[in-house]
């Protein structure tokens, strides 16, 4: 990713197997959680290639659900536009294709979240340095939106919203993120990120908010926020042009898409919250050879969050990148014939054997006793329960906590 000189992750071929912790201190570097699923695999972090020469030519179809989930307020905001050339003025020259998607999910109040959501585009298509100099425009773009939203008197600067957007030009898509919102890429059914979680927790960013005199005290930035960049949020940033730990820059990631990319994936961290990324990625691509339609596939992984008991608001766009559904993928079966010895015949026949049936049958009863259902993702918490209203002990038990720490 632009900001991490060229540091990237590679295959994540593990994982742990338990159930979701305090997603602030989890997975230092990326994600929010991850749920161990049957069908996860090969997730990989994206690495920016050259343009190739290729024939493909993206058609831009998207679905969108947004629900409030078991919160009491809804504070995301969302942006879907499958042709820039119909939404933009006729002077704007863009290339073709072009297409632009956004995730805003707010805290602290709407107004955050809807001042960005209806003012982005407009601040990156305005911007001197666009599109040939797309990356400084949307950098300078989050800049001016986040600065405009100070200035709107009637608006309450308190609060606050991170800001996932995909702006697709040709065959070019460029990803930018400020805040734990995720942009997955579906890749002939492999998961790849392509944005960081930016979480205090995370080392990258603990570094950055230490280094501007900025504390994390659990998992929160200065006691107060779990995310480590956002927009808005004046009572924590102070004055405009001070240095603050809470920042409003977006890390870029830049992608070339070629026929094996299929989708993308942007959702709130209500999602990633009880989902991986692999997970999701398996799921759309399932639906979409059943329906071919983006906006079930993300009512179905909202429905899903839900069912797992997320505690957030949710909102999830869905982005196919041509008009027929992913093909089928063929897996070469292993022809080769095994054979066992007479010893081997008698050794599974015999006690040792039968000794560990027995001992990984007792094994899997005491995980299923561990397992019932009395805590909300399946293990039950012995610990006493605060008053400050955070979560307990969260590396001991599966309860998670709010944007706001005495939410």
């Amino acid at each position: 990713m632009e900001d991490r000189n060229g540091d990237t992750l590679g295959n994540l071929n593990q994982f742990s197997g338990k159930p979701p912790r305090d997603h602030s201190a989890l997975r230092y570097c990326t994600s929010s959680t991850w749920l161990a699923e049957s069908q996860d695999y090969g997730i990989t972090r994206s690495k920016s290639s050259p343009v190739e020469k290729s024939d493909f030519s993206p058609v831009f179809r998207s679905g969108s659900c947004s629900e409030r989930g078991p919160k009491q307020y809804m504070e995301d905001e969302y942006m879907c536009v499958d042709n820039l050339h119909e939404y933009l003025s006729p002077a704007t020259q863009i290339p073709s294709p072009g297409a632009f998607y956004g995730v805003f999910d707010g805290h602290g109040g709407i107004d955050a979240a809807s001042f960005i959501r209806n003012n982005i585009l407009k601040f990156i298509t305005e911007d001197s340095q666009f599109p040939t100099g797309i990356k400084k425009a949307v950098k300078t773009a989050f800049s001016r939106a986040d600065h405009a939203f100070a200035d709107a008197s009637a608006l309450d600067k308190s609060s606050g919203t991170t800001a996932l957007i995909s702006f697709a030009l040709g065959r070019i898509m460029l990803i930018a993120n400020a805040g734990d919102s995720r942009a997955v890429l579906g890749k002939r059914g492999r998961a790849i990120e392509l944005s960081k979680d930016h979480k205090p927790n995370c080392t990258s960013e603990r570094l950055r908010i230490e280094k501007l005199g900025g504390v994390i005290y659990d998992g929160y930035l200065n006691g107060q926020l779990s995310v480590a960049r956002a927009l808005g949020d004046w009572h924590i940033k102070g004055s405009k042009g001070s240095k603050s730990p809470l920042s409003s820059e977006p890390e870029l990631e830049e992608v070339v898409l070629t026929e094996e990319d299929e989708f993308l994936i942007m959702g709130c961290d209500g999602l990633w919250d009880v989902m991986s990324s692999q997970c999701a990625v398996t799921m759309v691509r399932k639906e979409l050879m059943q329906h071919n339609d983006p906006t079930k596939c993300a009512k179905a992984l909202v429905a899903e969050a839900l069912q797992r008991n997320t505690c957030d608001n949710l909102t999830v766009v869905v982005v196919c990148f041509s008009k027929d559904p992913p093909p089928k993928i063929e897996i070469p079966r292993n022809h080769r014939r095994r054979s066992i010895s007479a010893e081997g015949v008698d050794l599974l026949k015999g006690p040792s054997y039968l000794v560990l049936f027995d001992y990984l049958k007792q094994q899997q009863e005491a995980s299923a006793q561990k397992l019932k259902p009395n805590s909300r993702y399946g293990s039950s918490c012995s610990q006493p329960q605060r008053n400050s209203g955070s979560a307990h002990f969260p590396t001991l038990c599966g309860e998670r906590r709010h944007k706001y720490k005495n939410v």
